[in-house]
């Protein structure tokens, strides 16, 4: 099992346990179920901000870890943030979403990949959720390796036939194929094109600079009756789920021990699947950077935002073993996880969701039950104003 290394202080802590902040008038029951969620739970922290129609209506922190200013660890959410450097590629043609992966990465054809479309790749549709002797830190931090490790490997199912969550190995398959396409990093991509221009408080690489910002992600601290669901629902340490996790390798404990953003080499590195550092405002404002506002071009066209949150991928999934749905790499709402409109996209995680970041992490994984219930709220109050 790796350790989780105490490799920063997580800072002051923050007394307040009411929400601080702005709500534009109409959205005031965000703040009033925030803070009552505060209030029922002295451990819970959180940020929230929202965007609509280019004005920000919700910008709210409470609890007793996270400040207005705060960074942290995202986990999974950072997939949605990565994703958005493909579109930005898919924009600029570089690329044909139902082209073989093989011809614009050669040596993904071995073992019988050469059919498998950059769709199939982007959608969970691969079967490439690990490979057999597992990844070490290492080869998360300079992908390439990892990627080349995977470009041996065959399929877990035959692609197309189902899906399953790529949970660490979709980081790795976005990486080469920038990599392949521009002869620069998905970081650097990010970094230049998206993020500095716009001054967006998220990072896929954390400068040294911000980290006196940085606050470390805590892990769940799960009810007796939480404790008992979890065991019950513990998968085996062989099988696909402990592939697609690293499990093989190294035991991912819940707060990502060496792999994970508490880990400054990895925060550094901001692998593309689950080390991306920032802020609810960081989340929100690089998603309103996507679909543009007043006075602001859209990053990607309409056409482009429709074929990248496009649904590829619905029903139970191979890996996680519950319902989820999923665009091109994008996240989907569903029954399950209702947390948006049919139209949206975006990406849950066990440290955030879109414009919302909890602390600690939230259970069951993912959108939890307190961010499902603001962006229901959020939702309720964007229609009444449209009455």
């Amino acid at each position: 099992m790796m350790k989780s290394p105490a490799t920063h202080s997580p800072g002051p802590a923050v007394e307040t346990r009411l929400s601080t902040g702005h709500v534009a008038p109409g959205f005031e029951s965000v703040r009033n179920a925030l803070d009552a969620m505060l209030l029922s739970d002295p451990r819970f922290s959180a940020q929230i901000t929202a965007v609509w129609r280019g004005e920000t209506v919700v910008d709210l922190t409470g609890g007793p870890d996270l400040a207005a200013d705060s960074v942290t660890g995202v986990f999974s959410a950072t997939k949605g943030v990565a994703a958005t450097v493909i579109g930005l590629l898919l924009e600029r043609g570089l690329f044909d979403l139902d082209e073989p992966m093989a011809t614009y990465w050669p040596e993904f054809a071995a073992e019988g990949k050469g059919e498998i479309t950059v769709r199939q790749v982007f959608s969970h549709r691969a079967g490439l959720v690990g490979v057999d002797d597992g990844f070490a830190v290492e080869e998360f931090i300079d992908s390439a390796r990892a990627a080349a490790r995977l470009a041996a490997t065959a399929p877990q199912w035959q692609p197309g036939s189902t899906h399953g969550y790529h949970a660490l190995t979709i980081g790795i398959l976005m990486e080469e194929f920038v990599r392949r396409l521009t002869g620069r990093s998905l970081q650097e991509v990010y970094e230049t094109e998206i993020r500095a221009p716009r001054e967006i408080d998220f990072y896929l690489g954390f400068p040294e600079s911000e980290e006196p910002r940085f606050r470390e992600v805590l892990p769940p601290a799960p009810t007796p009756a939480e404790a008992a669901e979890l065991s019950a629902r513990a998968s085996s340490t062989d099988g696909i789920q402990a592939l697609a996790f690293n499990v093989l390798h190294g035991e991912l404990p819940p707060a990502g021990g060496d792999m994970g953003p508490n880990s400054r080499r990895m925060r550094a590195s901001g692998f593309a699947a689950i080390d991306g550092i920032g802020s609810a405002r960081g989340l929100a404002h690089l998603y309103q950077a996507i679909l543009g506002g007043p006075g602001a071009e859209p990053l990607l066209s309409k056409t482009t935002t429709e074929q990248m949150s496009r649904e590829q991928s619905v029903g139970p999934d191979r890996v996680l073993v519950l319902p989820t749905s999923f665009a091109i790499v994008y996240m989907k709402p569903n029954p399950r996880l209702d947390f948006a409109s049919y139209r949206a996209f975006g990406h849950d995680g066990a440290g955030g969701v879109f414009g919302y970041v909890p602390m600690p992490m939230q259970l069951p994984g993912g959108a939890d039950p307190k961010g499902i219930e603001l962006s229901r709220l959020i939702r309720a109050s964007i229609r009444r104003l449209q009455q």
